[in-house]
């Protein structure tokens, strides 16, 4: 990827990772494992405790603070809010063990359930105004984005050993020469673009069985080919952006309900031109690079078109519903993730997100995390109420 890249004049550089080459002490005083480079990272927790996840790299120092308590089995249900105080005054949940329903008196609520969930919970609460994509009014559900991703070109190598057994969950090689604004967009009826990557993230022999396009897809000849190629190929993909549109968005569904009598959250969501078009440039650059690593053979990208569909997987990379920004009429959190309508209530998570870039959501929504974690203990602590921007 890299030698196939620089001869096509493009810049290279190694996809950043959450999890350590060699054994390190963070600043929290927890120590991280060294990635071992299994191959089977990205699905799976970590035997080696090399992965910043939780439970290795905050989780023990909160368990042995006195004023934390970790719940389990509580499936939150409702937020109680008090419409004329602008603030959550509880949160109700279940004990899914026994079915019991408990009311947890609070003074600040910071809501980190996910896409689909922190929309779903402000919805039935009655935080913020639904929005209506005829009239374009409220805020709460819109700008639901997704990802472009599910593009891929795969290279076959005779002559070379791939070892896809032998990596890490973020062992890519990346080019971001079709990111954003990084290209020329004259003439392609399009804007945004994708990070490109190359590399192995897991070795699993029941998931990975890449084989060459017009490989019969089950008998005696697919058996061969997947003996054959699975140690010689690997995939080149593409994560591409997912800008606003009208018609997408989030709502509770008037029909279909959950086991607690919840309204289901409802997402209305197609791909829509801008999309089609960047896939399919974007799907062109691939085979290009692929063609310029000389494969033994290389199949076509497998780029998505049509409607959107929720049966193969894509991603889990959603975004949207509870966006923040400057505006109540157009938002449903400030600049510090505080919801406009309750001064208590703090939305932590990628649905705050106003439009999707190309890469994934995770480290923005650490940095966002922690910003507003300073906002909440350096000024609202302080001085409860409307967070001012300064």
């Amino acid at each position: 990827m890299e030698a196939a890249c620089k001869d096509l004049g493009y810049s290279t550089f190694a996809g950043p990772s959450a999890n350590a080459s060699e054994v390190y002490t963070n600043p929290e005083g927890l120590t991280l494992g060294a990635c071992e480079f299994c191959g089977h990272c990205e699905r799976f927790g970590c035997e080696a405790n090399a992965k910043a996840s939780p439970n290795v790299c905050i989780l023990p120092n909160l368990l042995s603070d006195p004023k934390f308590e970790l719940r389990n089995y509580a499936y939150v249900k409702e937020l109680v809010y008090d419409r004329q105080a602008r603030r959550v005054k509880a949160v109700r949940y279940i004990d899914t063990r026994t079915g019991e329903e408990y009311e947890q008196p609070a003074g600040i609520v910071v809501l980190g359930a996910f896409v689909f969930n922190n929309n779903l919970l402000l919805m039935t609460a009655g935080i913020g105004e639904q929005y209506d994509p005829a009239t374009g009014k409220g805020a709460l559900g819109r700008n639901y984005c997704y990802q472009l991703s599910g593009n891929t070109v795969t290279v076959f190598f005779e002559d070379k050993v791939i070892n896809p057994f032998m990596a890490s969950g973020a062992h890519t090689t990346n080019i971001d020469d079709f990111n954003g604004d990084n290209f020329d967009h004259s003439g392609l009826g399009f804007f945004g673009g994708a990070i490109i990557a190359a590399g192995t993230t897991n070795g699993r022999p029941i998931l990975t069985r890449p084989v060459p396009s017009g490989t019969p897809r089950w008998g005696r000849e697919w058996k061969q080919a997947t003996a054959k190629w699975y140690n010689h190929a690997f995939n080149i993909g593409a994560s591409g952006c997912s800008y606003a549109h009208r018609e997408n968005f989030l709502d509770l569904d008037p029909t279909y309900k959950d086991v607690l009598g919840r309204p289901l959250i409802r997402m209305s969501y197609n791909f829509r031109e801008n999309d089609q078009k960047l896939v399919e440039y974007i799907g062109a650059a691939m085979e290009r690079i692929g063609r310029a690593m000389n494969p033994t053979k290389i199949s076509p990208a497998s780029v998505r078109r049509g409607n959107y569909s929720v049966v193969p997987y894509q991603s889990t990379h959603n975004t949207g519903g509870t966006i923040m920004g400057s505006d109540p009429k157009t938002s449903v959190v400030n600049r510090y993730l505080q919801a406009w309508n309750a001064d208590n209530l703090f939305v932590v998570g990628a649905s705050v997100f106003p439009q999707n870039a190309s890469y994934n959501p995770t480290g923005l929504v650490g940095a966002l995390a922690y910003w507003s974690a300073e906002a909440i203990t350096q000024r609202y602590l302080k001085n409860p109420g409307p967070l001012i921007p300064v």
